[in-house]
């Protein structure tokens, strides 16, 4: 407890790190006090909390924002469509593959493309939000097609006014500003949540099944640390080059292949594809008993079908994402450019083929591990816990908590040894998804 209080104390001594912070939290209020200003021209009493489905996983991303019809309603989602559009096109497309080469000015370039690409998802998705989640009933305006165009100019203004909070906070901020946004709304929703499944639901009569469901949930989240963190690291030797009168190379460094380094988008990418089977079983109800039989299991998230079809997605995506996010020929090249080679294998052709036979093997038990925190809300429902305190069991909520979170303490331990101060942790340094070296 003294070490934590001392922590505590050299963390706000260092007069920037301390500036950052309160810039941090003054960002997160404001971003957190507009998710609650409703649309002009609604009623919100007239508005319903309850959201399942894609809106459901919208609506946590968004700390409830999306379900009161928020100036904040589509949130920072659209900004991170589009980053996946733009991260998708240059590994497709030449032109992206060309730019993305060319330095800070090619990334800048991409960040502005992504931007305005960012504004017409909004005005495309803003329609689909009005038409979805604002019920007839609930607009006081006469003018149905004046409120529709002030929808759309007002929540597209809300979720570039998010994007600039999330780059301050990446500026000005201890990092991480759109990621912290979606993570600060998530953990809002986290208190009522405990509230509602251990005082309301369970109550003190059963107080020791709500102590097992939180101890369960602890060991849920330190296995979760412990997929985010796991690396398995190829040893690289550099040649020893003189230049001069100096002598460059001749260490040994590592290249750091994470187990899970396809992070929380196979989940995003087949709970996305989960609403076709219930979608496409809803046109053909009335015409097909099997049809029907579909559409009832794949709503249902509890069924097995449901879950098994939802494994075996993200495995299927966790290898398709980390294929084309690590190209081992890339990395082969860089090496052999660069002087350097794996211990005992060649470089060039037969250095990439060792490189994506490491990946292979450590992606597997990675995806299956990753489809196994995703299936779990599931299974906490089946054993009686509140569907809202069981998603944090679990999934893309649960992924993006810690993996923010062990960015940020890792922000703020190297602010600490720049100012030799001891570090957080007695046991070695905190390891957040980006603390790798790279060769």
């Amino acid at each position: 407890m003294n070490k934590f209080i001392q922590t505590i104390k050299n963390i706000f001594s260092i007069e920037e790190l301390r500036i950052r912070i309160l810039n941090t939290v003054g960002f997160l209020i404001i971003f957190r006090l507009g998710s609650f200003v409703v649309l002009p021209g609604v009623d919100p009493s007239m508005l319903t909390e309850d959201a399942s489905g894609i809106f459901g996983l919208l609506n946590t991303f968004l700390g409830g924002a999306f379900s009161r019809a928020s100036v904040f309603g589509l949130g920072i989602m659209p900004y991170i469509s589009a980053s996946i559009v733009l991260q998708l096109m240059t590994v497709a497309v030449p032109y992206f593959q060309k730019m993305q080469k060319e330095g800070d000015s090619g990334r800048k370039k991409i960040n502005q493309i992504t931007r305005v690409l960012t504004i017409f998802i909004c005005l495309a998705q803003s329609i689909g939000y009005i038409n979805a989640t604002i019920p007839s009933e609930a607009i006081i305006l006469n003018n149905q097609f004046l409120f529709n165009v002030s929808s759309m100019v007002i929540l597209t203004a809300g979720t570039i006014f998010c994007m600039w909070l999330g780059e301050r906070i990446t500026d000005k901020g201890i990092g991480n500003g759109i990621s912290m946004l979606i993570m600060i709304g998530i953990i809002s929703r986290f208190p009522g949540s405990i509230w509602l499944e251990v005082v309301e639901t369970k109550g003190l009569d059963r107080a020791l099944l709500s102590i097992l469901e939180l101890v369960a949930l602890f060991v849920v989240i330190m296995a979760t640390v412990a997929l985010v963190q796991a690396v398995r690291r190829i040893p690289v030797q550099y040649a020893k080059q003189v230049v001069g009168n100096k002598v460059y190379g001749g260490q040994r460094q590592y290249i750091p292949l994470k187990v899970n380094s396809s992070g929380v988008m196979p989940i995003i990418f087949a709970q996305s594809l989960m609403f076709l089977p219930a979608l496409l079983a809803g046109i053909w109800a009335d015409d097909s008993d099997i049809a029907q039989y579909i559409g009832t299991t794949f709503s249902n998230i509890q069924s097995w079908q449901y879950n098994l079809l939802f494994a075996v997605l993200i495995i299927l995506f966790t290898f398709f994402y980390t294929a084309i996010t690590i190209n081992p020929n890339q990395i082969a090249d860089d090496m052999k450019r660069n002087g350097g080679f794996v211990p005992g294998i060649k470089p060039g052709k037969q250095t990439a083929d060792f490189i994506d036979n490491v990946l292979t093997r450590i992606t597997l038990p990675g995806s299956f591990f990753l489809a196994i925190v995703a299936v779990l809300p599931a299974f906490a429902m089946m054993a009686g816990v509140q569907a809202s305190f069981a998603q944090f069991y679990g999934g893309t909520s649960l992924l993006i908590m810690v993996g923010v979170i062990l960015d940020t303490l890792q922000q703020i331990e190297s602010y600490l040894l720049m100012r030799h101060y001891e570090g957080m942790m007695k046991s070695g340094r905190v390891k957040g998804r980006t603390n790798a070296a790279v060769a």
